[in-house]
């Protein structure tokens, strides 16, 4: 069976640390997506990004924005 790929958003972090802030925080704020392996189509410093659906990062920016953590890039790709 192929999975169905859509739109995602995915944040890569410098350092672990950063990206299991991200979770947890996003855990504490009620914000939608995982932690992933770093795709391999993209470069970053750690091995972990946060995945999340497109039109939820569009609906949770200012969220993710206002939680003060050093987003290495953010990349749109279909996962």
């Amino acid at each position: 069976m192929i999975r169905k790929k859509f739109p995602c958003a995915v944040l890569t972090f410098s350092t672990t640390t950063a990206a299991m802030s991200m979770e947890k925080k996003c855990g504490e704020h009620k914000i939608p997506g995982r932690l992933i392996p770093v795709p391999r189509e993209i470069t970053a410093g750690c091995g972990l990004a946060w995945k999340m659906t497109a039109e939820d990062y569009e609906a949770y920016k200012r969220e993710i924005e206002n939680l003060n953590l050093k987003v290495e890039q953010i990349v749109f790709m279909e996962l």
